[in-house]
Formats: C-alpha cells, structure tokens, sequence
C-alpha cells in the first residue's frame, strides 16, 4: 500500500474585512433603527401620557440630531488618531445608558438631557468610525462595500420600528421600549472590543484581501486614495462646502419629513399601526437603496447619484402630500419605499464624494464636519416641521418647503468639483 498522501487544498479564509464590514452594518442599524427609526413613534405617547406639545418632544429629537452631528467632527479626529474600536465601544456604553434612564423620565428636561448625551453616543457609533473602517479596509469595491455597510440604516429601521410600535409599545408601554433599546446599544460593545480594526495593517493584512504590497499596488485607485487633503486644507476649497451645504440641506428636508410623516398619517386617519407601516416601508426602501447607491457610485460618478437620490426624495415627497384617508395600504407602502429609496443614498454617496474629492488622509475630520453640516440640517428640520404644525394645524406647509429645499440641493451637489489641489 503506497503511502503517500493526496496533499488537500488549503481552505481559503474570508477576507478579515467583511467581519469588519458586518460590524458596519449593525453600528449602523443601532444608529438609524434606535434613533431616527422610532423616534417618532414615542411621541404619541409622550404626548398622551404628559400633555407636551409635538414641537415639544421633537426637540428632543433636534438635541439628539445636533448631538450627532456637533460631535462627528471630534469623533472623526478621535477616529484618525487613536482607531476605531475604543471610540464605538465607549459609544454604545453611553447610548445604552442613556436609553435606560428614559424609563424613569417625569419631564421635558429628562428627555431633552438624555438625548443630549444619546447624540454624542450615536456619533461614535455611526457613520464617522463605520464608513472609516471600510474605508481603510476596502479600495477596488469601496462603493459597494460603503453601500454594503449603508444598508445597515435600512435595516435599522426595517427591524425596530415594528418591533418597537408594532409590539414594545402596545404590548409593554414607551418606559420598557426605551429599556430594550438600551440593552440592544450595549450588545454592540464587545463586537467592537474583539472583532473591530480600523484598518487591516493592524493585523499584518491588506486591503481587498489581496496578498501583498505589490498586488495593492497593481489596484486602480490604490495610489490616489492614500493621497489627499489634510483638513485645513479641504476647508479652504469650494467644493468642501457645497458638499456642506448640500447635505445641510438633504439633512434638514428629509429627516423633516422622516420624522413627522408618521404624526402626519394619523392625523389624517390612520392608526399607529398602519402609520408604522410606512416606517417598515422606509426601512426596505432605505436598505435597498443604500446598496444600490453604494453600486452606483462605482458605476456613475457620485455627484449623479447623490442627485438621483434627491429626485427620488422629493417624489416621495409629493406622494406623501397627495395620500388620503381614503388611499389603499399600498399607496403608504409606494410613497415610503421611495422616499426609502431616496434617503439611502445619503451616506454612499457622502462617503464616496469625501474619498474622490479629498482622499483618506484626513478621511475621518473631513467625512466628520460634513457629518456636522448634514446633522445640524437633520436636526433642526424635524423641529421645523413640529412647529409649522403647532402654528397651522396641518403639515402641508413644512412638506412644501422641504420639497423646495430638495430642489434647491440638486444643482449644488452636480456643481461640485474635485480641488486642483488634489487633482
């Protein structure tokens, strides 16, 4: 009997980065699905329970978004200089801290301190250190992996928003809902302790899972992506702040009509369930749209898509306006999808314009006061549109405007250009 033995092929690994890539995905879904997702489902009950006004409670939500945004710029250097894992860790302890105390809220000033501090947590789960880790971790598909990790918005707000207004709230009343929230923040700790690294040199690895210095070398875009910009000097271009300007925009008309779309449905007849519908719908939309936009940006240039994204926003827009007490299911189901689809292009293609337009040097500060621009706007639109409704009665006034501003963002983002700096 010979003995020789037939050599068997090595089992190839998965490439480290789509673990790191997964964990993008869920810091993500605990940002949208905890925070923009059903935020808007406890005001029904906020109202009813404590007699505060709409506008009221949609402060709150303002100090959450404006938390979000103020500190990205700080994440984003905390990001750059000491990695990612200790900054999402340390955020998600907050975040859970933060939702848990909400079970024993008895004011305004509880809701509106909690939030302060939920929104400098979010920002050190969200898109800073996520869209920074596959940034690092991800150069030829860096599109599609940053669409990848977007879908977790989607599916944020896909998984929670049922399980919060369809069964937390009814079932178990607002107080638990905030408590299981809390417990979901903190599974996203060790997550970020033992799988998370910022970028793959920190295990010896390279990027796209390709096997040495030279193959990356071999890898179009590779050289002009560890170029760039340092801040100072991104600040000091045009094209900086259209970006600014533009996702000030988007932030401020779409979270405006995220966040009262549900108030709205029920004031014209339909009830809490059904009205969360259209938050489901959101969610499949965004989620779908995240990835496509992530796909589309290695296809088109993401100027086109950011664009494409508003049109799809507005037309979700104008859909919600025109639906009636009489309109089928399907009808909530059509508008939401879209506008879904349209608020999942955001964060591609945010990602990509700061890559292509400023490179991955300063990636983190730069990517963060954008973060900052976009959640100022995110922040102060939701409130706009509560106050519009306590003065008139009717939402129709705030769609309006925000459909406007959706129009006005459109020319700015094609208007962008990369800085002869970095060309």
């Amino acid at each position: 009997m010979s003995t020789e033995q037939t050599a068997k092929p090595a089992r190839k690994k998965i490439f480290y980065g789509y673990w790191v890539l997964g964990v993008s995905v869920v810091c993500l879904a605990l940002y949208s699905g905890a925070g923009v997702g059903v935020f808007s489902l406890f005001v029904t009950p906020l109202q009813s329970e404590f007699g505060w006004g709409r506008g009221e409670i949609m402060l709150g939500f303002t100090m959450y978004f404006l938390l979000t945004g103020l500190a990205s710029p700080v994440v984003g250097m905390l990001v750059d200089r000491y990695g990612v894992r200790g900054v999402i860790a340390v955020g998600a302890l907050i975040v859970g801290l933060g939702y848990g105390s909400l079970f024993f809220m008895r004011s305004l000033v509880h809701l509106y301190v909690t939030f302060f501090f939920i929104g400098t947590g979010m920002s050190a789960v969200s898109q800073v250190p996520a869209s920074t880790m596959v940034s690092n971790w991800f150069v030829k598909r860096r599109g599609t992996a940053s669409g990848i990790m977007s879908t977790g918005i989607g599916v944020g707000i896909l998984v929670l928003a049922p399980l919060v207004g369809g069964f937390l709230i009814p079932t178990f009343g607002w107080r638990v809902a905030y408590l299981a929230i809390g417990i979901l923040a903190w599974l996203l700790i060790p997550l970020a302790l033992f799988v998370v690294r910022t970028r793959p040199s920190d295990m010896g690895l390279f990027p796209d899972g390709v096997a040495s210095a030279e193959a990356l070398a071999g890898i179009d875009g590779h050289s002009f992506a560890t170029k760039g910009l340092s801040l100072k000097m991104a600040t000091g271009t045009l094209a900086f702040w259209l970006l600014c300007v533009t996702f000030f925009v988007n932030g401020f008309a779409s979270l405006g009509v995220i966040q009262n779309q549900v108030q709205h449905l029920q004031d014209i007849g339909f009830p809490l369930a059904m009205a969360s519908s259209a938050l489901t719908g959101l969610g499949l939309g965004s989620a779908i749209g995240k990835f496509f936009f992530g796909w589309l940006c290695d296809q088109i240039k993401a100027t086109y898509a950011c664009a494409l994204s508003l049109v799809l926003l507005a037309a979700g827009t104008i859909m919600l306006m025109y639906i009636q007490p009489t309109s089928p299911l399907a009808m909530v189901w059509l508008y939401s999808i879209v506008l879904g689809l349209g608020a999942g292009g955001w964060l591609p293609t945010m990602s990509m314009l700061v890559n292509i337009n400023f490179g991955l040097v300063a990636y983190g500060a730069i990517f963060g006061m954008i973060s900052l621009a976009q959640g100022i706007g995110g922040a102060l639109g939701p409130f706009f549109g509560g106050y519009l409704y306590d003065t008139m009665n009717t939402y129709r006034q705030a769609f309006t405007i925000f459909l406007v501003l959706f129009g006005v963002a459109i020319p700015l983002v094609l208007s962008v250009r990369r800085p002869r700096s970095y060309r």
